[in-house]
């Protein structure tokens, strides 16, 4: 089971490593509160790669594809040129079922 750490844990941890950046020469910058990070003459700031693209909606017509789905919907059913044979079940006096017959429709 993973040991999570805790906060102070965390903030040491941290000071640490910013002690260590310092020795090496490093140096911090303090930005002061309230600075944003967009560019106030351009208006642009830390934007991902991915959405940097240009933005033109590609539509796709697809009235032909709706047309096809509508036709298909509405397709008449085809009729038989013969009429099967249905079966029907009889009853007996009491309404009980008694039999299955076979029933010509023509």
């Amino acid at each position: 089971m993973k040991v999570l750490n805790s906060k102070e844990q965390q903030r040491h941890r941290l000071e640490r490593d910013m002690e260590r950046f310092l020795e090496k020469g490093g140096s911090i910058q303090e930005i002061p509160s309230g600075v944003s990070g967009t560019d106030p003459v351009s208006g642009k700031g830390h934007q991902t790669v991915l959405f940097n693209g240009p933005r033109t909606a590609q539509r796709t017509d697809l009235s032909q594809v709706a047309a096809t789905i509508d036709a298909r919907r509405h397709k008449p059913k085809r009729q038989r040129l013969t009429p099967r044979p249905r079966r029907k079940l009889l009853y007996d006096d009491f309404g009980e079922p008694l039999r299955w017959v076979w029933q010509d429709n023509g």
